[in-house]
């Protein structure tokens, strides 16, 4: 059988190069065709589309946005958080166009109704329709009326912080039906509350709020970091946290993006994480302020109890309703305690404030330990009828006054004077002033005199010889009592640094125009002239102990930042060293003179120099009586100052010095028995 020309391997070698050869040529051709059209398109952006794009090319840009840090923590001594910073979900309003009221009105009902009132948090107040409709900011209230106009209209609103996880899940459930609402995450400012709800140290950490409102701008309009601010951020607005705000608040981060002529993202963005804000150590131990803030409310309650009404002190104590107490270190000016009492609790500003609770606390958010505070009297006629936290003296300048007259060599430690009860002066002698209760105390010496409280050795030994002494009817009285008080921190601001301090008021002047300046110096010898904070008072204090050394009151120990590595450690600092410019026998007498009857104080297993005294104030409604005591412990070696108000307390002696042997008692627990160990038990002194 003859073969087939496919079994011919000649033949089919030859079929193959032809297949080949037709392969490579549909290659080359198909090569060729994509070649030509990449020369053509080439040419085309070449000569055709240059100019166009090349204009294109020069509107790409670049957009970047900041990012705000985290704010740094507030510890105590003891290291126990007492404000710190926490990521948390919140609820934004956005303002879109074409939102008209009833729409708005009804979504505010809508949020308070199906997502905050069956989803919150348990214990959590969220703010009411009223209150949502308001924070929207768009220019009126839920009835419609007018209110401030809107503000920032790009920037969104905060409804709630702190969303609980139902409230999410139904806002994320039904995000169509709630048009302009968003959930963003954000970090929010927690301060320290314990299981009973006891807050600690309030007024003094202060509170952060928005730094897009006018307060804020006012606050840090001459502070040149504010430029770096977000308007969206939270910033320091009181004490600690408004003090240290640069410190707190770390660097901004930020995200770079590629933006085109549209101001389309249209690369990858380039992000620069931001530093933490630094921590601080406060010098406030934690154990001390809590005792002291309890000590505080209960025995303030005790004043205004009924069945413990005593004649001695109760007839003005039973309106007592508000105490301030601070504790100092003698040798190093560290402050251990600042309490106020009312307080309240700084988380209500979480999310911004809202105006019913703002309107509960609005008199007693300032730290009256340093400026003036009231109680909870939100009436204004209500409040003039009670004193402020800005209160006289009152006996507690008697161991001043006589450090002063033995100075001036007015008379000597020695010299007695008869203390009859009252003691008459002015140009007929009609003018009057006696010992509370009208006490006589007979022959009393110095010493004798500030354990017994005598307004009339004050007036007779001191007031009168000071007034001759420096021209009678001649302004230089006033100044050269002036600048001894500064030398103990009267008259003058501490040096704490805490915004908004209060240098106390010097009513010298004023009683000299209404009455006289023979009149004003009697009154301004028994502590009837000056009015002080509570900060002053413990600076004064443990300007005494020291024997003439003025301390700056540190409130931070010291900075870290979120790393731990130390920024700053605070030393301790003197404002002025006096103690060369007063004998040493003189101050030996004035501190042996600080025996006054102390409740609660007198059962201390240590000396305490202390001295009460009563100030008295008049109000809208008529004369009140300020409890006021000072104290410094251990006697033969000071390590703890202490200064107590109470307005409206009554006598110092039972109106405060409760308070007093509590804040020591606590100190002497939290360090180890401290003054136990430096007093050496108690002795005659």
């Amino acid at each position: 059988m003859k073969s087939s020309i496919m079994d011919d391997p000649k033949k089919k070698e030859i079929t193959k190069k032809r297949h080949f050869s037709f392969r490579i040529n549909i290659f080359f051709f198909v090569t060729f065709i994509l070649f030509s059209v990449l020369i053509v398109r080439l040419a085309i952006l070449q000569f055709v589309q240059a100019k166009d794009l090349k204009a294109a090319e020069n509107t790409n840009t670049n957009t970047t946005n900041k990012i705000a840090p985290i704010r740094g923590n507030i510890y105590d001594s003891t290291k126990s958080p007492l404000a710190y910073t926490i990521p948390v979900q919140s609820l934004f309003f956005r303002i879109e166009p074409g939102q008209d009221k009833d729409t708005i009105i009804e979504l505010a009902k809508r949020i308070k109704r199906d997502v905050f009132d069956p989803f919150a948090k348990p214990n959590t107040v969220s703010p009411t329709a009223e209150e949502i409709v308001l924070a929207m900011d768009l220019g009126y209230d839920i009835n419609k009326n007018p209110v401030k106009d809107p503000s920032y209209y790009s920037v969104p609103r905060r409804i709630k912080a702190d969303l609980s996880n139902g409230e999410i899940a139904y806002l994320l459930e039904h995000r169509d039906e709630f048009k302009g609402l968003e959930v963003t995450e954000e970090s929010i400012r927690t301060y320290e509350v314990e299981d009973d709800k006891t807050t600690i140290a309030t007024q003094l950490v202060g509170y952060t709020n928005a730094f897009s409102t006018e307060t804020a701008k006012k606050i840090y309009k001459d502070n040149p970091n504010s430029e770096e601010y977000l308007s969206n951020e939270n910033v320091g607005f009181d004490g600690i946290e408004r003090m240290y705000q640069d410190e707190l608040r770390g660097k901004n981060g930020s995200k770079k993006y590629p933006v085109n002529a549209a101001m389309k993202i249209i690369g990858r963005a380039e992000v620069t994480a931001p530093i933490k804000g630094n921590n601080l150590y406060l010098s406030i131990n934690k154990d001390v302020q809590k005792a002291t803030e309890k000590m505080l409310h209960d025995h303030i309650q005790y004043l205004r109890s009924p069945s413990h009404a005593n004649d001695l002190y109760m007839k003005t104590g039973m309106k007592a309703s508000s105490g301030f107490a601070v504790a100092m270190e003698v040798d190093t000016g560290r402050i251990v305690t600042m309490a106020n009492y009312p307080d309240y609790d700084a988380n209500a500003w979480t999310g911004g404030i809202s105006p019913n609770i703002y309107k509960e606390i609005s008199t007693f958010i300032s730290n009256g330990s340093i400026m003036t505070a009231k109680s909870r009297f939100p009436d204004e006629k209500e409040n003039a009828k009670h004193p402020s936290s800005i209160v006289f003296m009152g006996s507690t300048i008697k161991p001043l006054s006589v450090l002063i007259g033995l100075k001036e060599k007015l008379f000597s430690a020695g010299q007695y004077y008869y203390d009859s009860g009252t003691f008459t002066f002015g140009k007929d002698g009609k003018s009057a002033i006696s010992n509370s209760g009208k006490a006589s105390y007979g022959n009393i010496n110095a010493a004798q005199a500030i354990e017994h409280s005598s307004n009339t050795y004050m007036s007779a030994m001191v007031g009168i010889p000071f007034w001759m002494k420096y021209g009678r009817e001649n302004p230089k009285v006033t100044a050269k009592w002036a600048e001894y008080l500064a030398k103990f921190g009267m008259g003058v601001k501490t040096g704490s640094g805490l915004p908004g301090e209060f240098a106390g008021s010097n009513d010298f002047i004023t009683n000299a125009k209404n009455d006289s300046y023979q009149s004003a110096m009697v009154f301004a010898s028994w502590g009837q002239n000056e009015k002080t904070t509570t900060l002053q008072l413990a600076q004064y204090t443990a300007t005494l102990a020291s024997r003439g050394k003025r301390m700056k009151p540190q409130f931070v120990d010291e900075i870290r930042d979120y790393q731990g590595n130390l920024v700053r450690k605070i030393e301790p600092e003197v404002l002025e060293d006096s103690s060369k410019e007063f004998a040493a026998a003189d101050w030996n007498t004035i501190i042996h003179g600080m025996k006054s009857g102390a409740e609660g104080i007198e059962e201390l297993p240590y000396n305490v120099a202390r001295k009460t005294g009563t100030s008295t104030q008049v109000v809208a409604g008529g004369s009140v009586e300020n409890a006021v005591l000072i104290a410094f412990a251990p006697v033969e070696n000071p390590k703890l100052a202490v200064a107590v108000v109470v307005p409206e307390g009554g006598f110092g002696r039972y109106g405060a010095s409760p308070i007093a042997a509590k804040i020591f008692e606590s100190y002497d627990a939290a360090n180890d028995g401290i003054l136990t160990k430096l007093g050496g038990g108690k002795r005659p002194w």
